[in-house]
């Protein structure tokens, strides 16, 4: 049986989501598929190896990472989300849990992916919420930022804006819709694609910070775009500021609404 599960958490503390040892027992290793797996694997009584939509780096949160596994395990969609949430630790949760046909794949099969950067806007540094903002003590131009940040829609060549650890076999990305709005002290961007490359939401943050600053005009970010230059493009904004919100699938998959989108 193949099931897909929603995931959420708080990355705070962890590696990331990608599990550090790819051979061997599980044993806990600070990251966020290991805590899953261990999980899962004591609900089963057997050992469960996750597929999730995409990886998140330390310190970055989801809202519903989607996994997918196989097993041979009986257990009903109730027994794996309480099983599972009652042995991750608290600062992760399943949501829920569905059959899938076999041939799903919570990588291959998304046809979009979600994230949301926040920025508080103020002077003083955030006291509450901390793990969950960035920080930036200059007044933004949320206008200019959204502004700029339209040069970087549809299927575009993304070099400016990947990091160099990434291993993405090339740069092509369609985004398909970002945007950048203020309330109040808050400045958040929200941008979906069909799939990202290493850092490349935060990199786009970084330098949508330095047009928000007034030190580049709207225009830059398209010039850094068609430049491919990373060396030349704002800074990777912190971690902690950026939720994954979670990837799209076509409905036929028969997932919860918040994971569906577009065939």
């Amino acid at each position: 049986m193949r099931l897909a599960l929603g995931v959420e958490y708080d990355g705070s503390g962890f590696s990331g989501w990608q599990r550090l040892s790819q051979a061997g027992a599980l044993e806990p290793d600070g990251s966020l598929q290991t805590a899953l797996e261990i999980a899962l694997s004591k609900v089963a009584n057997s050992r469960i190896d996750t597929i999730c939509a995409g990886r998140t780096d330390a310190g970055v949160h989801a809202r519903c990472q989607v996994v997918h596994f196989d097993t041979e395990a009986t257990r009903d969609a109730r027994g794996w989300v309480l099983g599972a949430t009652a042995n991750l630790p608290p600062t992760m949760a399943v949501r829920w849990c569905v059959p899938v046909a076999a041939g799903f794949s919570a990588r291959f099969s998304a046809v979009a992916r979600r994230y949301r950067y926040r920025i508080l806007n103020r002077s003083a540094r955030p006291g509450l919420e901390r793990q969950y903002l960035g920080w930036e003590r200059m007044p933004l131009d949320a206008a200019a930022m959204h502004h700029a940040a339209q040069a970087l829609r549809g299927e575009r060549d993304f070099s400016a804006f990947r990091s160099v650890q990434c291993q993405a076999t090339h740069a092509r990305r369609n985004l398909q819709e970002i945007c950048v709005i203020r309330t109040g002290d808050e400045v958040v961007v929200e941008v979906q694609a069909n799939a990202f490359l290493h850092h490349m939401v935060r990199n786009i943050v970084g330098s949508l910070l330095v047009v928000g600053r007034g030190e580049r005009p709207p225009e830059w970010i398209a010039e850094l775009l068609d430049g491919r230059d990373r060396t030349v493009a704002g800074p990777t904004a912190p971690a902690a500021g950026l939720l994954f919100l979670g990837p799209k699938y076509p409905r036929h998959w028969g997932l919860p609404e918040e994971a569906c989108g577009d065939e």
